[in-house]
């Protein structure tokens, strides 16, 4: 199954699929923040894996999120068009 069909750059075919990625960095980076005294190195690798679930910047999530809505919007769009096109 391709989940990058159509939803631009860094958005999702799911949303939430996109949600989860979004709440697993934002826990993978709390945990660095927090051990970061502790286990440096981990932390480290914590930080580079939340950066890569994300793909790429928090910023770069976010506009994934406005891709993965918008293509819901225009799914949804397309298909009551299509309903109301054959009644």
């Amino acid at each position: 199954m391709n989940y990058f069909r159509g939803v631009g750059m860094f958005g999702s075919a799911f949303l939430r699929a996109h949600l989860m990625r979004g709440t697993a960095a934002a826990a993978l980076l709390a945990w660095a923040i927090v051990h970061q005294t502790a286990h440096p190195w981990l932390s480290l690798g914590a930080g580079v894996a939340a950066l890569v679930t994300l793909r790429g910047c928090p910023m770069c999530w976010t506009v994934g999120l406005v891709e993965t809505l918008s293509q819901g919007r225009r799914d949804s769009t397309a298909e009551r068009a299509d309903r109301t096109w054959l009644h």
